[in-house]
């Protein structure tokens, strides 16, 4: 690993890092917990001029061997469309429901140890430099605005919203006032600490509650009120989420085909469970059925961390190489404000902070079925997000930095988790009809989000044959209604997705983008191997291939031998 291209690849992660400290601690880079991201216009730039270099660095080495040649392939197309997105303005301008610079000032906090006086001093000093950080945010979106490229009304009206809930706006304690309280847990923190915490979470709060007004305010009226971003900015997040130059109208084609294929897959099993009755009415009785039913959120998270145990359990030694390290796996209840759903945060280096699953849940519910959510923990654990990240993170004899906390992409990681719902099936844990069912939910929702995401946003036709307002042109309207309609997902959670897909372009069909690149590749290796083709060596060497795009990872999977 001393080879000038991977020296190069580390040392840009180091000085990422050192440019951008909430990044260092979402990808578990120490050193720089007291610091925020100044995501003001002049940071953007130092940030861009410092991949160029890097870039420029990278394409002037030449590569001695294969993990070489690798290497700069991955962080050429990563980090030159890292470049290519801050030179169209969109960096600048990013504001949606689920990922832009105000989540990373929200989330980055749930990722900072908690245990010690030391750490809770340290969450202080962060907390102190909200406010400017905001300020930050604040002067990158009128920049972006003042270029004419502002977010579009439902995602500053949306995430205005969720700031104010942060703040303690809509009825229940702000996030860092209930952040700070933990740290009365926690003994040997003196009482001066204490309230330099809570002065320190009223601040970054107000900061919030103010930025919700600059957002509604000042943001809103130059936003558009139309949600499609038309085909040239969706082509080029396409690529950023996927690392494929996807036919984008072709993807929408079998965007149908599949889920055609899942919603007849599903009308089978639909039969067993409430004979008779529509996709609609098999989840209805399942609902009802007492067997798939937890009581309140401790319950769930609990069930969450037996489930997700056992899982590693029986499939170490057995399906996967695990490392001890891999086997933490922590679960739980994530801070409400967000979006509804499911997320994963990946280790730190040392992996001194493990893998968590996190759970959104709507305010005040507290009745959950399992039949929809046992594919969830395997997608979000293992043998999906948790294997495949934190495998990759503990790659480092033979990764770089870059590639096993940098690299990674929608495609490749919700694809492989996508295909690890359907692994499981493969190796026959989802025998019971419910489970089976909710998994196939789960495949046809996002084959629904492959059709939706693309029409919403180039505005394209519905095809005849498929029974849904055939030849009107896609709108958020009839993007909601389809998957309210023609998919049997909780509708509190539809409702939000349809404000991620507006928000996040590209993204949502990376699901099964990218799933339908594993399967393809697995059967390439098992027709190239013959009878020396082994499932449990192919997922071995695939997860320690690192962080990629799609058009990366096809070249690097027909290598393997």
């Amino acid at each position: 690993m001393a080879s000038e291209i991977h020296q190069i690849c580390d040392q840009y992660v180091d000085d990422l890092a050192a440019a951008h400290p909430v990044l260092a601690t979402d990808i578990g880079v120490a050193g720089h917990e007291e610091e925020l991201t100044d995501y003001s216009p002049e940071g953007h730039a130092a940030r861009a001029a410092l991949a160029r270099r890097a870039l420029a660095a990278i394409e002037g080495a030449t590569p001695a061997d294969a993990s070489e040649r690798a290497a700069k392939a991955v962080f050429t197309e990563r980090v030159g469309l890292g470049i290519e997105l801050h030179e169209a303005g969109l960096e600048l301008a990013s504001l949606n429901v689920i990922a832009s610079p105000v989540h990373e000032m929200r989330m980055v906090f749930d990722l900072m140890p908690t245990a010690e006086p030391e750490h809770w001093q340290r969450i202080s000093a962060r907390l102190a430099k909200v406010p400017d950080a905001m300020d930050g945010i604040r002067a990158g979106l009128l920049a972006a605005a003042n270029a004419g490229n502002v977010a579009a009304l439902r995602q500053v009206s949306k995430v205005a919203e969720q700031c104010e809930t942060w703040a303690g706006l809509h009825g229940s304690a702000g996030y860092f006032d209930t952040l700070v309280t933990g740290a009365r847990q926690v003994s040997g923190v003196p009482e001066s600490l204490h309230g330099e915490l809570e002065h320190q979470a009223r601040g970054a709060q107000e900061a919030f509650a103010e930025f919700a007004g600059f957002l509604r305010a000042e943001l809103a009226p130059l936003a558009p009120s139309k949600d499609a971003v038309g085909e040239d900015i969706y082509r080029l997040w396409s690529r950023y989420f996927t690392g494929a130059n996807l036919d984008l109208r072709a993807a929408y084609e079998w965007g149908w085909e599949e889920f055609t294929r899942i919603e007849n897959e599903m009308i089978e099993i639909a039969g067993r469970i409430n004979p008779g009755g529509t996709l609609a009415d098999a989840a209805k009785a399942l609902d009802a059925d007492p067997r798939y039913r937890i009581e309140g959120q401790d319950a769930l998270r609990e069930w969450m961390q037996q489930l997700s145990d056992d899982a590693l359990t029986s499939l170490r030694g057995k399906h996967f190489d695990i490392p001890d390290a891999v086997m933490a796996l922590e679960c739980l209840i994530a801070p409400p404000g967000g979006p509804v759903g499911a997320y994963y945060t990946g280790p730190n280096e040392d992996f001194t902070r493990p893998g968590r699953m996190w759970w959104a849940v709507p305010p005040g519910k507290s009745e959950f079925s399992t039949w929809r959510e046992v594919t969830t923990i395997y997608h979000e654990g293992a043998p999906g997000h948790h294997l495949q990240i934190a495998t990759s993170v503990f790659q480092s004899a033979t990764l770089n930095r870059f590639q096993r906390m940098m690299a990674l992409t929608s495609g490749l990681a919700e694809g492989w988790a996508l295909y690890a719902e359907r692994l499981m099936q493969d190796l026959g844990y989802l025998s019971d009809d419910g489970d089976l069912f909710g998994m196939l939910d789960g495949q046809l929702f996002r084959a629904a989000r492959v059709i939706v995401d693309i029409g919403m946003h180039l505005e394209l036709p519905i095809p005849a044959g498929y029974g849904f307002h055939e030849g009107e042109k896609w709108t958020p309207e009839l993007g909601l209604e389809f998957m309210l309609t023609r998919t049997v997902t909780d509708p509190e959670h539809v409702h939000d997705e349809i404000d991620r897909y507006l928000g996040w372009p590209g993204q949502a069909p990376a699901y099964k983008i990218g799933e339908r690149l594993w399967l393809a590749a697995r059967e390439d290796a098992r027709h190239r191997l013959g009878d020396g083709f082994d499932i449990k060596d192919f997922h071995t060497k695939a997860l320690r291939l690192g962080g990629m795009g799609l058009d990366t990872l096809r070249e690097q999977l027909a290598a393997l031998e």
